[in-house]
């Protein structure tokens, strides 16, 4: 397997966009690009396990290694493990989701689908990246175009929006590139390499100061509270199609960052901050969920929603166990394949009703029982149901935090597992506002959902059902990646000890 082909796929088809001078050549070569990228992300997961399973333990499969700025010591070095696999496997999804739903774009649309394409550019790149000053590149890469998404293709207070996202992202990207230069210089080794770093001694003194720099510059991608005010806005403005790539992909970009970056390379510093990570994470947790019960437009509530779910995610991180460490990156691939089918959902009501509150709405059921169909599982599986994503990567989480017997760690267990029942309050009351009794005026004709909004939600739908009926093939996935990340952890754990 030869990571570079996740690159070069998007990179190539970026620029044959742009000598494209139809529309529909566009749609149809920006689809068959992201089937292309499903099928390279399938065959990166059987070769991987073929490996894994034939015995080769190595921390990173598939390296490669190639001097880019040999004077800085920057390197196009790539490679991956479990997590990076699984990231890889979720951002294919909903590439393929997004195209999809988007087939009807008719404003820019050569336009509007590069910057699609750009995006998973970047997503693909952050992900295999083993340089973190490649890995930085990547990850601006993912910035400008969501600007670009919301400011021309969104809805209500778009340029606010934009703005806003794009200030806090830079914001979060600066700390992150403080933090960056702070491992460069850390070292006499001089090396951005991820995996020469991990072996090298940073002075505790000096983890506790650039632990937080990463840890808040990528958590500011991930909803961290209270740096997630951007999360709402953007999520609300942005375009379906954009919403399911924030969402799904590029708020995954932060959690992967805070786990493979400054968790991985800064333990001490990660032992050090764990409790105020947790406190914040329960913050986010439950705050999110009481704020998703106060919205009414469909799309607040799933913004919002999202930031109690990826509260999960920085809290399965800050509690340091492997079970925890496994949940998070579950959490990530389960939060990220669900709230894109969400969107993608809400994309399709609004679609036809032109409107996202949930007051004006009611009996939808009657008239699109595909959509409706497919509001309920998405539903269920954002409250939890067993047998959905949801209930799989939220119990892991808990189970890993309950792993810890001290009482602070058990209240914020507890804490983080009350929100649940919030959820199941908004979640079925949004649903049963929209979709169940009498059938609203002037919604008799509505059609249901197409040809390409069906393949859409059946992929996204597959996905959640493969993980919350199936999860041993990710949790398989996902535990040596994070039982190395326990290796570097357990030192410190036991010195504090």
């Amino acid at each position: 397997m030869n990571l570079s082909l996740l690159i070069l796929l998007p990179a190539i088809t970026a620029i044959i966009l742009l000598l494209l001078p139809k529309p529909s050549q566009v749609r149809i070569v920006s689809l068959i690009s992201a089937v292309l990228q499903l099928g390279l992300a399938f065959f990166l997961f059987f070769s991987f396990t073929r490996l894994r399973a034939a015995g080769d333990n190595a921390k990173m499969l598939f390296e490669q290694n190639y001097a880019w700025f040999p004077s800085w010591h920057i390197n196009f070095h790539t490679g991956v493990d479990g997590i990076s696999v699984a990231m890889i496997l979720l951002t294919s999804f909903v590439v393929v989701a997004g195209m999809l739903v988007s087939w009807n774009i008719t404003k820019m649309t050569k336009e509007f689908y590069f910057l699609l394409v750009l995006l998973s550019l970047g997503a693909y790149g952050f992900f295999i990246s083993l340089d973190l000053f490649i890995l930085f590149f990547f990850l601006e890469i993912a910035v400008i175009p969501k600007y670009l998404l919301i400011g021309v293709w969104g809805s209500g207070r778009k340029e606010y929006a934009a703005n806003k996202l794009a200030l806090m992202l830079m914001g979060g990207s600066a700390l992150v590139l403080v933090g960056i230069l702070g491992l460069y210089f850390a070292t006499d080794a001089r090396s951005f390499d991820i995996m020469e770093l991990a072996t090298l001694s940073i002075t505790p003194a000096l983890q506790k100061v650039i632990f937080p720099l990463l840890f808040i510059g990528f958590g500011v991608f991930a909803g961290l509270f209270p740096f997630h005010t951007w999360v709402p806005d953007g999520h609300a403005s942005a375009p379906t199609a954009g919403s399911m790539f924030l969402a799904g992909i590029s708020m995954k970009l932060g959690g992967y960052g805070c786990l493979r970056v400054a968790t991985f390379l800064l333990p001490e510093g990660a032992r050090e901050y764990a409790n105020i990570i947790i406190v914040l994470s329960a913050i986010a947790v439950l705050y999110g969920a009481f704020a998703t019960m106060m919205q009414k437009d469909l799309k607040y509530i799933n913004a919002y929603s999202s930031v109690s779910h990826c509260g999960f995610v920085l809290l399965g991180i800050g509690m340091l166990t492997k079970t925890a460490i496994a949940g998070a990156v579950m959490q990530m691939v389960s939060h990220g394949v669900m709230t894109a089918l969400f969107f993608a959902v809400i994309g399709m009501i609004y679609e036809r009703t032109h409107t996202r509150q949930v007051d004006e709405m009611g009996g939808l059921l009657k008239v699109t029982p595909f959509i409706t169909t497919v509001f309920f599982i998405v539903g269920f599986c954002s409250l939890g149901l067993p047998g959905l994503s949801g209930f799989v990567a939220e119990m892991t989480v808990f189970v890993g935090s309950w792993e810890h017997t001290d009482t602070f760690h058990r209240v914020a267990t507890i804490a983080a597992v009350m929100s649940i029942v919030v959820t199941a309050v908004y979640i079925l009351r949004a649903i049963g506002k929209t979709v169940l009794g009498p059938l609203k005026v002037g919604f008799s004709n509505l059609t249901d959902a197409k040809w390409n909004e069906k393949a859409a939600a059946i992929l996204l739908v597959a996905a959640i059902l493969a993980i919350g009926l199936a999860p041993f093939w990710l949790n398989n996935l996902v535990a040596p990646a994070a039982e190395v990340i326990m290796q570097k952890i357990a030192p410190v754990a036991a010195a504090v000890k």
